[in-house]
């Protein structure tokens, strides 16, 4: 059986080449709006970045996500996308304790 390539990208803040799945897509669609896209299916330019606030500073602080958009981004959206990346991490953390009682009940 043929063994599947494994898509890698370029985090914009740690510079780190990683797994696709690993990390999050950030999206400046054709309006100039910017979101975060954790499925990476929608449309627009895409930089990618880990999920975690650390590479979103230091995104920040080497205007990673300016060179891969070729545009400035305005400090709302570090704010929203940070706010965003808690909100992810919060789920995450949340569904590992649920994971472990389940663990514990079995």
């Amino acid at each position: 059986m043929k063994t599947r390539k494994i898509p890698l990208r370029k985090c914009t803040g740690c510079q780190e080449m990683k797994d696709k799945r690993e990390l999050i897509r950030i999206v400046r669609n054709d309006e100039g709006v910017f979101s975060l896209d954790t499925t990476g299916k929608k449309p627009g330019r895409g930089a990618y970045i880990c999920k975690n606030e650390e590479c979103l500073k230091k995104a920040k602080k080497s205007r990673g996500l300016e060179r891969s958009f070729k545009t400035s981004v305005p400090d709302e959206v570090y704010e929203s996308l940070a706010q965003e990346l808690k909100a992810i991490e919060e789920e995450k953390l949340r569904q590992e304790i649920e994971a472990s009682k389940k663990g514990l009940w079995e």
